[in-house]
């Protein structure tokens, strides 16, 4: 582990303990503002995120769109995905559950010597559906809890346990396979504009039917990521259902200022 990495960690052992002393203290807030007990911070990073979106990702994301054909974007999602396949197993497996971590080594088996490196998706045609998995849920299987939902710059959306868990998900990311930074860079890059080229409609939906854009991100995120549900104080531990286009967009959008902070490290 670099001295980085090692900081950061403590950094966020350092959050993580702040944030179990402030949780139990809103007992009569709801679900998402019992896990943002620093939301007056958390605002002005996402203001912050969304300003960087609609005035640097989303007008590339819009010309990138324009001129890449959708067949062309879906191969470049399905190549990082493969990469995320094998990361998932690995998960599944350190979560005890053998059987969908060889479900998940067979589909990036399949995709990465019969599709041509995982441009092309004939896993899910033969069956083997896609189990996404990182740290940071393999932490919630460990009994690890959520922590205080939290806000970075350029990160975007994540919560205590989700943020101790960052540095080694990033280590997984497919830009990391190559040495050379520049490489980094523009395979990071590349996966930041597709993805969000990707979410441009699902990001004007949302934009139409939110209220608060800050409050609907944040619920969609812990709920995406399984940090409450019905009984308030049990984890979901198995994979989230099909996300409604609405949903992913926050967790899609997420992803972009993350993957972008990641390459610049």
């Amino acid at each position: 582990m670099t001295r980085a990495t090692r900081f950061l960690t403590l950094v966020l052992l350092a959050f993580a303990l702040a944030a179990c002393s402030v949780l139990p203290m809103r007992g009569n807030a709801s679900k998402g503002q019992k896990l943002d007990p620093w939301e007056t911070w958390n605002r002005k990073v996402f203001t912050f995120n969304e300003e960087l979106d609609d005035h640097v990702l989303r007008p590339v994301a819009t010309a990138y769109s324009e001129l890449v054909p959708a067949f062309v974007r879906k191969s470049i999602d399905n190549f990082m995905s493969n990469v995320g396949d094998a990361w998932s197993s690995v998960n599944l497996l350190l979560q005890g559950r053998p059987k969908q971590a060889l479900n998940q080594g067979l589909r990036f088996s399949i995709n990465t010597f019969l599709g041509l490196g995982g441009v092309l998706d004939i896993a899910t045609e033969t069956g083997l559906e896609r189990n996404s998995q990182d740290l940071g849920q393999t932490f919630g299987r460990w009994g690890f809890g959520t922590g205080a939902y939290i806000v970075w710059p350029l990160f975007g959306p994540s919560s205590v346990r989700d943020s101790l868990a960052l540095p080694w998900d990033r280590l997984a990311s497919p830009a990391w396979v190559f040495d050379d930074g520049r490489a980094k860079v523009a395979i990071t890059a590349t996966q930041i504009i597709n993805t969000r080229a990707n979410f441009l409609r699902a990001s004007d939906m949302l934009s139409d039917i939110a209220l608060d854009k800050y409050t609907f991100y944040r619920d969609a995120y812990l709920q995406r990521r399984g940090h409450f549900d019905d009984d308030e104080e049990a984890e979901v531990l198995e994979s989230s259902p099909t996300p409604t286009p609405a949903a992913s967009a926050p967790e899609a959008a997420a992803s972009y200022p993350e993957a972008a902070a990641s390459a610049a490290q």
